[in-house]
């Protein structure tokens, strides 16, 4: 608790900011939030039962604080619900196997498939795989390399020989383009390949979409119409990969539930604080809401989505007639193309064009450690001077480039970026987030790191509240000489063609 301890003695002349800080150090809602979300909803997978689920938490929550809360419709979903799983070796030996279907896959109902495992083979041409497809019927087809190695690297660097680790990266460097040119070779792609298969009659897909680290695998969309796709583990992929190549046959046993549930509507929550002297100029915090649906989605982005509640709770008790509008983002479908937060952009000109400034955050559970100007040329002025009334226990630690380049579409500020609208990006040090939790199997509560939630949800709460209170309204000048990333229209009906 030495970092929360730091923040509490760090006082400011300022009321509001002392009141800030030292209830989010002494009555922090963030762990109990965060529970409810992650471990009692779940993940957020547009489309489903769950994400509006969440969507219905959080208007509930706001509204508990008195803040006014809703949840607007901007499109429409392919509907689903993942149901149980369970996978299993049954010969050679008997060992139940840990997988995940893939996102969207097709339910079995009832039904449990017993049948080999085989591999995709190594053909000469896609003349050559159409007169192998045929072999597929009725067997489970692995379509992913086999990985060399189950340790990271820095498990390599620490331990290995360099000669060691030198030879492993080289022969998996030379299996990654064998096995891209396998794929090629059918005449398919990754995403094709699998309904090529099941049209021939496979009994399901397997794949291992490994993310180099220990025991963690990316989990994303199944391309299959008719058949189950499961991600295996590294582990239990990898043995059954080389049981089928040393000519053991290994069959195993699948059962997937999961449910079809139609075209469903898609919503953002959006919350609001009332201004009082500049209602109609605005300031907003923003954070995606919707997750992949490996884990929970506690990193990415629960814990952004968490940063911004707490802050609007903290804005709403110390401060709660803010002199402009204090708005809050939680936007639906990021993760396949910004969607949520490009049809607000869309649908709300008269916020957009009147926005003093929007903080997202998106890139794991880490203390903040970065902030850019976004390419825009007076940014440095306003984010300083707001910046400067952070406790120097946060803002010492905060990286600031000006005037920084424009956000091309890695998370939701990217949509207002992309039409001249001052969204910054509150981004957070790694803490291994690219491999261990970033779309993973391995995204759940316990990664939250809560103390440098708590720094995220002062610094949030801070900036939005100066933010407000300056007498100046933002000026955006576009720096001369930097490509600005165009605006991208929202696909308001997805996954409907899958």
């Amino acid at each position: 608790m030495l970092l929360c301890s730091g923040i509490a003695s760090a006082q400011s002349s300022n009321p509001v900011i002392n009141s800030i800080m030292t209830e989010e150090t002494s009555n922090s809602q963030l762990e109990k939030l965060a529970h409810e979300l992650f471990d009692g909803i779940g993940p957020r997978l547009v489309g489903t039962p769950q994400m509006k689920q969440a969507n219905d938490w959080a208007v509930a929550k706001y509204k508990s604080w008195d803040i006014q809360a809703k949840n607007e419709k901007w499109g429409e979903w392919r509907g689903w619900e993942r149901g149980v799983s369970h996978i299993d070796m049954v010969s050679p030996r008997v060992k139940s196997l840990e997988g995940t279907q893939l996102a969207w896959s097709p339910g079995m109902g009832k039904k449990t498939t017993t049948a080999e495992v085989i591999i995709l083979p190594d053909v000469a041409d896609s003349v050559a795989f159409q007169q192998w497809l045929p072999n597929v019927k009725g067997k489970f087809v692995m379509i992913s390399m086999l990985q060399p190695t189950g340790r990271p690297d820095y498990n390599w660097q620490e331990f290995a020989l360099k000669e060691s680790f030198d030879k492993m990266k080289a022969d998996r460097t030379a299996q990654t383009d064998a096995w891209k040119k396998r794929i090629s070779k059918t005449g398919f792609t990754n995403k094709t390949l699998p309904v090529a298969l099941e049209n021939a009659g496979a009994a399901g897909i397997l794949t291992n979409n490994w993310s180099a680290g220990f025991g963690v695998d990316k989990i994303f969309a199944a391309y299959t119409k008719i058949v189950p796709t499961v991600d295996i583990s590294l582990e239990d992929y990898g043995m059954l990969y080389r049981l089928s190549e040393s000519g053991n046959k290994p069959v195993i046993s699948i059962h997937c539930e999961s449910k079809e549930l139609g075209v469903v509507p898609t919503f953002n929550t959006i919350a609001e604080i009332k201004g009082s002297e500049k209602p109609n100029e605005y300031v907003m915090l923003s954070a995606h809401f919707d997750s992949w649906d490996g884990g929970t989605g506690a990193t990415d982005n629960g814990t952004g989505t968490l940063t911004m509640m707490e802050a609007m709770r903290l804005l709403k008790k110390f401060y709660p007639h803010p002199k402009r509008t204090i708005l809050v983002g939680h936007w639906g479908s990021e993760e396949e193309g910004l969607n949520g937060s490009r049809a607000f952009v869309e649908d709300h000109p008269e916020i957009v064009s009147n926005l003093q400034a929007l903080f997202n955050q998106d890139n794991g559970t880490g203390r903040v450690v970065n902030l850019t100007g976004q390419g825009f040329v007076e940014a440095k002025d306003y984010l300083s001077r707001w910046l400067a009334a952070v406790p120097d226990t946060i803002k010492n630690r905060i990286k600031t480039v000006f005037p920084g380049q424009p956000g091309g579409g890695g998370s939701d500020f990217a949509s207002f970026v992309a039409v001249g609208a001052p969204g910054f990006s509150l981004s957070s040090l790694n803490w291994s987030y690219g491999s261990y939790t970033w779309h993973t199997n391995r995204d759940t509560y316990d990664k939250v790191v809560f103390d440098d939630l708590k720094n995220n949800a002062i610094l949030a709460a801070i900036m939005a509240y100066m933010a407000s209170e300056d007498p100046q309204k933002t000026v955006n000048t576009k720096t001369e000489g930097i490509k600005w990333p165009a605006q991208v229209k929202a696909t308001r009906r997805g996954g409907l063609d899958k």
